[in-house]
């Protein structure tokens, strides 16, 4: 099982914001749904998550309301703004680079 210091730098917030893609989702929810989407590998702790949808949010690229959760809690809901689509859209383009450099590094014999 991953540890949060397996993350790449840098790439938290490009699963936070490709998590919130589809749907708006609270903290615990955007943790479990990258811990899901990752076959388990990847757990992003508490102490991650939350300074980063803050900085997010204060970048404009996310958008914070509160509203009920599924079990009726209140809870603070994340969505994904047009910045952060846009965000998104560069983030993966220079993962994308990133990763296959690095694959042709790692590829070699």
């Amino acid at each position: 099982m991953g540890k949060p210091s397996d993350l790449v730098q840098g790439t938290l917030d490009l699963l936070i914001l490709k998590t919130l893609l589809l749907e708006p989702l609270h903290g615990w929810a955007i943790a479990k749904r990258i811990q899901q989407l990752s076959g388990e590998v990847l757990q992003v702790q508490q102490g991650s998550l939350y300074p980063a949808l803050h900085r997010l949010e204060q970048q404009g690229w996310i958008k914070a309301k509160w509203a009920e959760s599924e079990t009726g809690r209140q809870a603070k809901f994340y969505a994904l703004t047009a910045a952060g689509r846009s965000q998104l859209e560069k983030e993966t383009a220079n993962w994308n680079r990133l990763s296959a450099a690095i694959d042709l590094v790692v590829g070699e014999a």
